[in-house]
């Protein structure tokens, strides 16, 4: 029907006139209430953004002459930032004498990837930037992942 005629009846229905594909041979147009239709779009766009989930990444930072116990408190830090849902950046921190030496911290690094394999996986491994040296761990796939006293409970177990 041509525009004017669609115009009229879209007018005698009190609803508006809305193109849906103008690159069709000829143009699509629907009549609706757009206003109606814009509101519905919002609130379906409201509650995919509810059902989103934002990973956060969350920063550790050891030395290489961190002790046994100070590298199972941070490991346990480490895995409970995965069980979460979030990425862990651990940072080597480097002084004075130990740049020479970097390959204690990359020892370290990789023994607290191996430590975690089970419930993260290596996103960027062990990369030396000045002075630090900095690995990414993410939560792997498979692991279902929780908040708050589901986390706590699972690094409990």
């Amino acid at each position: 029907m041509s525009p004017e005629e669609a115009l009229g009846k879209a007018r005698s229905m009190d609803l508006d006139l809305v193109e849906v594909a103008p690159q069709a041979k000829p143009p699509v147009c629907r009549i609706m209430d757009y206003g109606k239709y814009r509101y519905e779009q919002s609130k379906k766009a409201r509650e995919a953004k509810k059902k989103q989930t934002v990973i956060q990444l969350k920063e550790i930072k050891l030395r290489p002459k961190t002790d046994e116990h100070d590298f199972q408190f941070k490991a346990r830090h480490v895995e409970r930032f995965l069980r979460s849902g979030n990425k862990a950046k651990v940072t080597m921190m480097f002084r004075g004498r130990e740049m020479v030496h970097t390959e204690l911290g990359k020892r370290l690094l990789v023994r607290l990837a191996d430590a975690l394999k089970e419930i993260g996986q290596v996103e960027q491994p062990p990369k030396l930037e000045g002075r630090n040296m900095t690995m990414v761990l993410a939560p792997r796939p498979d692991i279902k992942t929780g908040t708050g006293k589901q986390v706590q409970e699972a690094v409990k177990e």
